[in-house]
């Protein structure tokens, strides 16, 4: 018969491991003994059964429970409807989560893979999941199917490299999303696509190369989002004239300080005026804005320091709207912060009220003004208020006493001007060239030599009278009032059978001289202009009259 101490070592080692359970006895076992032959198997079973004993001890209390359901106060800790699971050295997130859960912390663990199925249910009332500091690599694309009314996800400070199309699409209603301090250097386009409620966007300290300019561009944008982060990332190049046009609200939170850029005038230009108007993003990091400037070397230098020394870039002012006279122009008030309530009062302290017709406050908030005076010239103030901070801006307005087509109305009048010149010259040949012929064109149609000669006399000496009057009938005529006008007219010769001097048609010619010897023996004599006249036609030296 074998030692009976065998027998009761087993009972109470059996007992110590289940304290629960009652003694179930293996069926060699009869009225508590063993039976002869099984008392040396007991023996070695009594080594392994602490060896178990060792091994439950020594292990964390969360390893053997990352797959079964949650129990407070061992697995996790529970605060109402917060289940805290943080510093558990799970594996695996814990299964069937209570319904009611609206806060998980699952930070600090060893959750390296987050799967399709780490929830079979919908959580409905989760809305914030902390999952940092896991050393997590892989997300499923089904990931988030059954949390989609999470507001707050914290991936931030784990091993993610690669941000895949639609990742986070489900979740249209997340405002906070924080990935940075992870290994991240490849974004696709649409990863944040669906994130329509999204206001704040973590991605510093990650290997970005190129900044996300789809999420703040107009028209592509993510309407809500007012901050984004990508500073200390491996970001080389900036769109400077995009981020130039954004609104102050966005350009308040975005930030890229700590990037390997090249210094640039346009980018100190760019941060000066973001500084000079006071944006968080350039103040709150002022040292931590830094370039490299070009050359071998590569040195670091500040960014609002470019125009002391290293670039000579141009000082940096803001100037006020220029405007013209009778012009409406539209004054932005463009704050820090999205939505405020904004106020404008005019120059000279005068508050725009509604029945003011030249000023009036747009649904904007900014400020229409025209037609525009002299007197509209001035200082602008809009008084904005918000629900963490006010703000007032001043708007410099300069009217030029002058149309805003002043300047083009002086080169249409020079314009016109000209052509008026131009036009009368041609109108002055035309005169003189063009006029229809009345006289010797009409040669043997009942014209008289003296008409043919008066006229040819007429047309070649303007200003000279072709007939003396002889005054009145039966007497020579006398006195001052007897002296006849002057009798012009504009005629020209007719160029057949006319003598050419000097390379030029002369009218001087031997039908000339008869037409003269009649009228000789017709009129009498001429006035001694006439000859006069006449030799001076006939020669090379032009009339001066």
């Amino acid at each position: 018969m074998q030692p009976k101490c065998c027998i009761w070592k087993t009972r109470i080692l059996y007992q110590k491991i289940h304290p629960t359970s009652s003694t179930m006895l293996a069926p060699d076992m009869v009225d508590g003994q063993l039976s002869g032959s099984h008392c040396a198997i007991a023996g070695v079973s009594i080594k392994g059964l602490f060896a178990l004993l060792v091994l439950t001890l020594l292990l964390p209390p969360g390893a053997m429970t990352s797959s079964k359901p949650v129990t407070c106060h061992k697995t996790c800790l529970c605060a109402s409807n917060i289940v805290s699971c943080s510093k558990m050295n799970l594996t695996g997130i814990p299964m069937a989560l209570p319904h009611y859960t609206a806060v998980l912390d699952l930070s600090f663990n060893q959750i390296s893979k987050l799967k399709a199925e780490w929830t079979p249910v919908k959580l409905s009332k989760l809305h914030s999941l902390l999952l940092s500091h896991n050393g997590l690599t892989f997300l499923s694309s089904e990931a988030f199917l059954y949390v989609t009314w999470l507001r707050y996800l914290d991936l931030s400070s784990n091993g993610l490299k690669i941000l895949e199309e639609f990742i986070f699409e489900p979740l249209e209603h997340l405002e906070v999303l924080l990935l940075y301090n992870n290994h991240i250097s490849q974004i696709d386009r649409t990863a944040f696509s669906g994130l329509n409620s999204l206001q704040k966007l973590y991605l510093s300290q990650n290997q970005v190369k190129r900044f996300p300019l789809e999420l703040v561009k107009e028209r592509n944008r993510l309407e809500k989002l007012t901050l984004l982060d990508v500073s200390t990332n491996r970001v080389k190049l900036l769109p400077i004239q995009e981020l130039q046009v954004l609104p102050a609200w966005i350009k308040n939170g975005l930030y890229f300080h700590n990037n390997p850029l090249p210094c640039s005038c346009e980018l100190y230009s760019m941060l000066a005026r973001w500084h000079l108007q006071e944006l968080s993003s350039a103040t709150d990091f002022r040292d931590d804005h830094t370039c490299l400037l070009p050359g071998t070397q590569k040195e670091k230098v500040l960014t609002l320091e470019l125009n002391k020394v290293h670039l000579n870039c141009s000082a940096v002012t803001i100037i006020g709207e220029e405007a013209y006279l009778e012009q409406v122009i539209n004054l932005g008030c463009d704050t820090r912060q999205r939505d405020m309530l904004k106020s404008w009062v005019l120059p000279g302290n005068v508050q725009v009220s509604s029945g003011n017709q030249s000023a009036r406050v747009l649904s904007d908030g900014s400020l229409q003004i025209g037609p525009l005076t002299l007197e509209d010239s001035g200082v602008y103030t809009c008084y904005a208020v918000g629900d963490s901070l006010n703000e007032t801006l001043y708007v410099t307005v300069e009217v030029h006493n002058t149309t805003q087509a002043g300047g083009h109305e002086g080169m249409k009048t020079a314009y016109t001007t000209l052509v008026g010149c131009l036009a009368s010259a041609v109108m002055v040949l035309i005169y003189l060239y063009l006029t229809p012929c009345r006289c010797f064109c009409c040669s043997g149609q009942g014209l008289d030599k003296r008409a043919l000669g008066d006229s040819l006399h007429s047309s070649t000496v303007s200003v000279s009278p072709t007939h003396e009057d002889t005054g009145p009938e039966g007497g020579g005529g006398g006195g001052a009032f007897d002296k006849p006008p002057f009798n012009r007219h504009v005629a020209f010769p007719d160029p057949k059978g006319l003598i050419e001097q000097n390379g030029r048609l002369s009218p001087c010619g031997e039908e000339e001289e008869e037409w003269r010897e009649e009228d000789r023996g017709k009129q009498g004599q001429r006035r001694k202009s006439d000859a006069e006249s006449l030799s001076s036609v006939c020669s090379d030296t032009p009339i001066v009259v």
